[in-house]
């Protein structure tokens, strides 16, 4: 056996059932060897998608990604497609092509160092010297990637590894010394964690991305029914919670729901399970949850404490910890102190419901999101690109169950909702998968349409076309005294003729109501669609400016009652 049908094979005995991918001169043995097997490999029109459409498949599964690429241009097209999984911990695998080790280090054609480019934005990263070590390697990193906080994980072979036989095809999982991840919460800590929630009179839940990695909706929701605390979300932690329940108050943060920004200022104890509290949840720190004392559950040390000032740390999976949270409250029969603050909220929730009206022309985004989100199900996925269109999308996309809303957080990257997508729906392909992108990301990825197209994958891209960088144009608006520069997309392309070029069907909407039209045509159809929604270019969102206190608003809400 060869160091390529190695990778294959142990890709497969990992229960690898695709590869997102694209060939390259480093990679031809490995392309060769796969040719005929039954691995699937979907190929891609960018090295970016690749890793993006990994992504997506793992965030979508809770399986690990595969992308592959060649070496030099290639490996550093994945760059930013495996920094937007280091930053959301997305378990990926990118295993890259390198030159012949015996050129290593000669700037040879094609060569780069992609474990040195890397380093910082992956878990762990391998270069393969010995073709023996290829199934322990696969298997490690699978390890690695999906466990602890998870993550990217990099394996670059170079070509005559690739080639090399086999003396013996065998695992010995390689140790790897420190990495022993706590999963079980120190009980000393989940107790004092109890006290100053049985003491709380105002308690409120902060829901990350952790939350749904651990797979622990079912144990949030049970904390959150049995200490009255009303839940709200970071960006990543959208569908930890059924934001149909009242109990949920959406998003928090920069551009979050305002119930959620008024609601955890006032709070008493804030209990933060699984996010990072970065600049955009917090605004200004000094000024977030100033009057609570913080809990902070997560998996990964380092973040407690990074950002915000912790009362509470407990160091743990986030199911496992909630679990035993909950097991010790419910020790003590004695009533808790939070039932006028549920109620609280919970009508501060109906006065804040942001307004939306069914008759504008040219289509206001959040109308056109409520049409997109009343034709799905629960089970339906939606994936969406950064800017504008995401923050719609977080608004007034209420995601009902966990790994049903799926974008990029912490790198925010441009391009991501449509490749995405696309493993979102190889890794579910019984669910129905939309993509809300704006027409500014979407124009860094469109040649993907010859992707689906080729592999008959079925996803209804609706991109809200507004002809601008919408998020960098309401900065410019609102916070540079209208001074908008470089921010007009012009008229180019014609999107329904550019779709239609790569055999998509495709729709140009403009008016109330056809959104939800086309959306159940395509959803009945089963087909993929490019939809063509052209929107208002001056309707924002309020939003918190840089630097402040996150009840600052910039720009009002109006309400369901005015």
């Amino acid at each position: 056996m060869r160091g390529g049908e190695a990778i294959i094979k142990a890709l497969k005995e990992q229960g690898v059932d695709t590869i997102f991918g694209y060939p390259g001169g480093q990679v031809i043995p490995f392309y060769d060897m796969l040719y005929g097997d039954d691995l699937r490999h979907i190929l891609v029109r960018h090295e970016q998608c690749a890793a993006h459409a990994a992504d997506g498949y793992a965030r979508a599964s809770g399986k690990v990604g595969v992308c592959l690429a060649t070496s030099g241009p290639g490996a550093t097209n994945l760059v930013t497609g495996i920094a937007t999984a280091f930053m959301d911990s997305s378990p990926i695998l990118a295993i890259t092509g390198q030159v012949p080790t015996h050129l290593i280090g000669n700037d040879a054609f094609q060569e780069a160092d992609i474990m040195g480019i890397t380093m910082p934005i992956t878990k762990h990263s391998y270069q393969v010297n010995d073709v023996d070590l290829i199934p322990s390697l696969i298997k490690n990193s699978f390890e690695i990637s999906s466990s602890g906080r998870p993550g990217p994980v990099l394996i670059d072979v170079p070509k005559e590894i690739q080639e090399k036989e086999l003396k013996k095809y065998s695992y010995s999982l390689i140790d790897t010394p420190g990495y022993k991840p706590t999963t079980k919460g120190n009980i000393k800590q989940i107790r004092k964690a109890c006290d100053e929630i049985k003491k709380a009179k105002n308690p409120i839940i902060l829901s990350g991305g952790g939350v749904i990695i651990s797979n622990a909706s079912e144990e949030l929701k049970t904390l959150s029914n049995l200490i009255k605390a009303p839940v709200m979300t970071t960006l990543l932690g959208k569908g930890s919670v059924n934001e149909n329940d009242e109990h949920c108050l959406g998003m928090v943060g920069m551009h979050g729901r305002k119930v959620a920004n008024v609601s955890v200022n006032k709070s008493d104890c804030l209990i933060a399970i699984g996010c990072r509290f970065s600049d955009r949840t917090t605004g200004k720190i000094d000024e977030f949850a100033p009057n609570a004392q913080v809990i902070h559950i997560d998996i990964d040390p380092a973040e407690i404490g990074k950002n915000l000032e912790v009362d509470i740390p407990i160091v743990g999976d986030a199911k496992n910890v909630l679990k035993s949270l909950v097991e010790e409250l419910k020790k003590d029969s004695s009533k808790f102190k939070s039932e006028e603050w549920f109620k609280n909220t919970k009508s501060l929730k109906n006065k804040y419901i942001p307004k939306t009206t069914y008759n504008h022309c040219p289509l206001k985004p959040q109308e056109v999101m409520k049409e997109i989100s009343e034709s799905l199900n629960p089970e339906s996925i939606m994936t969406t690109d950064v800017g504008l269109n995401q923050m719609w999308a977080a608004h007034f996309h209420h995601a009902q169950k966990p790994r049903k809303f799926i974008t990029s957080g912490g790198l925010g990257t441009m391009g991501f909702g449509f490749p995405s997508a696309i493993g979102a729906k190889v890794a579910c392909p019984e669910d129905n998968v939309v993509a809300v992108t704006g027409d500014g990301g979407f124009l860094m990825v469109c040649q993907e349409l010859a992707t689906i197209k080729e592999y008959d994958i079925p996803i209804i891209i609706a991109l809200l076309n507004n002809r601008k960088l919408g998020m960098v144009y309401q900065w410019q608006n609102l916070l540079y005294d209208e001074r908008c520069c470089q921010t007009d997309l012009g008229q180019t392309p014609d999107f329904v003729k550019l779709g239609e070029s790569f055999g998509i069907n495709s729709l140009r909407v403009s008016n109330p109501g056809e959104t939800k039209e086309a959306m159940n045509n395509a959803l009945k159809d089963g087909e993929s669609i490019l939809l063509d929604i052209i929107v208002d270019e001056n309707e924002f969102l309020p939003m918190i400016p840089p630097g402040s206190c996150i009840t600052e608003y910039l720009g009002e809400y109006k309400l369901e009652n005015e």
